[in-house]
Parts: structure tokens; sequence; C-alpha cells
């Protein structure tokens, strides 16, 4: 099943990608979950599923705009460094660890949805990304356990403004500027995926592949990011954790390729889907 949040006639709403078109679950589900991520945690899936095995669709994939699949995550924890091509063509050093930062909800667009360049940087990247989607809530996670907290997964374009990334040794400022990165277009449930590690990751500027691995090179697998992770903090249904982005983004090529007004992006993960955004100038928008 693919779940996705969207906007209709000045509504936000939630439901279940059907063929062309979207089962509403939000109108079926209505007064008890108010969103998806409230869907998710209700531990609601199955109900999902049934409803939708048995409704025809609503409304019109094209009629919609889609909105980040859970547009209101209490915690975007993104993985930095987690190739080994990438951590290469940038030189740094192995890590015990896996690096981590945070991401906020409205650096978020849906899919379809304009990325925005920001007006004070020329250096707007690419980053194609695996998002693990928690469900079951969760502290000291085993990796033996781990995979059973995941009820979906999404693709992320975790756009990078370099020069600001850079300005210390803490990535946050360069990854949390307002619209900066793409979410979905949907979540994929985990049986539908199956085994994550058999995807290929896919990113393409204008048409031209930039970055494509399989998501079996994680240098940290999601098992160790979930149990990691689960050590400091509780992960809860609606938590997003953006695994890492392979080799060959913009700013280690020569010359640099950044992302640009005009310019189209597409995340492909075999499997989950196609993310795609426009990019657009801050001042334009």
């Amino acid at each position: 099943m693919k779940l996705v949040s969207y906007r209709h006639n000045d509504e936000n709403r939630y439901g279940a990608v059907k063929g062309d078109g979207i089962v509403e679950l939000s109108r079926r589900l209505a007064g008890r979950y108010a969103d998806l991520k409230a869907l998710i945690a209700g531990d609601a899936v199955a109900e999902a599923q049934a409803i939708v095995a048995k409704s025809a669709a609503d409304v019109a994939l094209t009629s919609v705009e889609l909105l980040p699949p859970i547009p209101n995550p209490e915690k975007i924890i993104c993985v930095g460094i987690n190739y080994e091509e990438h951590r290469v063509e940038t030189g740094r050093e192995k890590q015990g660890y896996p690096v981590l930062f945070p991401r906020f909800a409205n650096s978020m667009v849906g899919h379809r949805r304009p990325l925005v360049k920001p007006r004070v940087s020329d250096r707007f990247d690419y980053e194609g990304e695996l998002v693990a989607v928690i469900g079951r809530p969760g502290r000291g996670i085993s990796q033996a356990d781990s995979l059973k907290h995941i009820m979906g997964w999404t693709c992320f374009n975790d756009g990078s403004v370099r020069d600001f990334q850079r300005h210390t040794q803490q990535f946050t400022p360069g990854k949390n500027f307002i619209g900066s990165g793409g979410c979905g277009p949907w979540i994929v449930t985990a049986d539908e995926l199956g085994d994550y590690r058999k995807s290929t990751l896919i990113t393409r500027l204008n048409g031209q592949e930039v970055q494509k691995a399989g998501t079996d090179q994680m240098t940290f697998d999601v098992p160790r990011l979930i149990e990691y992770i689960s050590t400091f903090t509780e992960l809860v249904a609606g938590d997003l954790i953006v695994t890492g982005t392979p080799g060959g983004v913009g700013d280690r090529r020569t010359p640099p390729l950044y992302m640009k007004p005009g310019d189209t992006c597409e995340v492909e993960i075999t499997g989950v889907g196609t993310l795609v955004n426009p990019i657009v100038d801050e001042a334009a928008n």
C-alpha cells in the first residue's frame, strides 16, 4: 500500500494510492485519526489496507497537491557520509559511529512541489536518499528487532546549501533552509517493499543520471542506525530516518554541478517510487 498526505479543495487530507487515484482515508476515518501520523501511531495501517481493498478511488492523483507523506514528524534525523563512495569523495576519515543531524519539518516539500534555492547561495546541491518511516515507538531497540519498528519507506532529496553547511563542523544551517528538501511521493508500506537492501537509488538532474547505488551499500545499515539513534532518543510513530546519500554529489564534481532555477531533480528508488521536484529561486517563489 502507498500512503499519501495531500491537499484538495483547500483541505489537508490523507489516503492511499489506488491505480491513478487516491482512496481518501481521512473522510472514512473521520474523528479517529487526524492525519497520517496519527493513523500510524494508532496502529491502523491494517485497517486502512482493508478499507482500500474494498473502495474505489475518490480523486485522481493528478488533481491534488501531494504534501510530504508525514508533514508533521516529531523528528527528522538525517545520516551523513553513509556510503563509502561519498565518504571518499568528501575526503573524510572513516567513523566508528553514524554522523547525524536534524532537519526541520518546514524544510520539506512534497512531490512535484518546487525546491527553493536560497537567494544567499549558489551552491544548492542534490542528495538522493532512502527514508525509513517509524511505525512502532521504541527506545533502546536492538538490531534484531529494528525492522519491526519500520512501517514503510519513502524518497528524499536532501537539498544542501553547501557553503552554509560548512560554516562550522555542524551541518544544520545548510540542511534547513525553508523548502530546500523534497520528500515523497508516498510511503510504501514495509510489507510491499520487502527487503530494502535490494533497492537501487538513482538521482537525475534534468534527466542526467548523477547518482546510482544499491541501498545495500550503506556504511551503517538501517538496523544499526535504529539501534544507535534509539540509544539516545525515543523513536515514535511518524519519525523519519533519512539514511544518507551515495557518491556523485554536485559539490564534489569538476566543475561543480549545482541545482539552479529551471532545473528538475528526480530521486528514484526501485520498489518505492520517484520523487520529482522543480527548482525555483527564493526571490521568485
